[in-house]
C-alpha cells in the first residue's frame, strides 16, 4: 500500500479533537484541584483527601503524557506530509507509523485515566454511602418505606 498525502492530514481532525478532549480533562482536573486545596485549608485532617490527593497526581501526569504523545503524534503527521511532498516515501512510511503508535500510546493512556476517574468518583460515593448510612437510624428507613408505599 502506498501512503498518499491525504493520508496523515485525515489524522488532523482527530488529533486536535483528542487534543481539545484532553486539554478539557485538564482543566476539570485543575478546577478539582483547586476546590480540595480549599477543602483541605478548611479541614486539613480528612483521611479522603490523601487518597484524592494520590489519585489526582497520578490522573494530572497521565494527562500530560497523554497530551505530549498526542502532540508528538500531530508532529509525526506534519513531518511525514512533508516527506511525502518532497516524495521521501520509504522515510515518510516510517515516519507514519511513528505517528501512529503515538497516538496509539496517548488513546491508551487516557483509557488508564478514565478508569482512575472511575476510580475516584467510586471514592466520593463510598463516604457519601458512609456519610448517610451514619446519619439514618432503624426508625427513618422504616419510615421512608412507609412514605413510600403511600405516596403509591
Amino acid at each position: 500500500m502506498e501512503l498518499q498525502l491525504s493520508t496523515p492530514a485525515l489524522l488532523f481532525s482527530a488529533i486536535t479533537l483528542l487534543m481539545l478532549a484532553y486539554t478539557n480533562r485538564f482543566l476539570a482536573i485543575a478546577n478539582l484541584i483547586r476546590g480540595l486545596h480549599k477543602k483541605f485549608i478548611e479541614a486539613p485532617d480528612e483521611g479522603i483527601i490523601v487518597e484524592q490527593i494520590h489519585n489526582l497526581r497520578r490522573r494530572l501526569t497521565l494527562i500530560k503524557n497523554m497530551q505530549l504523545f498526542g502532540v508528538f503524534s500531530f508532529l509525526l503527521c506534519v513531518i511525514c506530509m512533508y516527506l511525502l511532498f518532497r516524495g521521501v516515501t520509504a522515510a515518510a512510511n516510517w515516519v507514519f507509523v511513528g505517528s501512529m503508535l503515538s497516538l496509539l500510546i496517548s488513546l491508551a493512556l487516557s483509557l488508564i485515566e478514565i478508569q482512575i476517574s472511575t476510580k475516584a468518583l467510586n471514592l466520593e460515593l463510598a463516604d457519601m454511602e458512609q456519610i448517610f448510612r451514619k446519619r439514618s437510624s432503624g426508625l427513618d428507613f422504616i419510615f421512608r418505606k412507609d412514605s413510600k408505599k403511600n405516596e403509591e
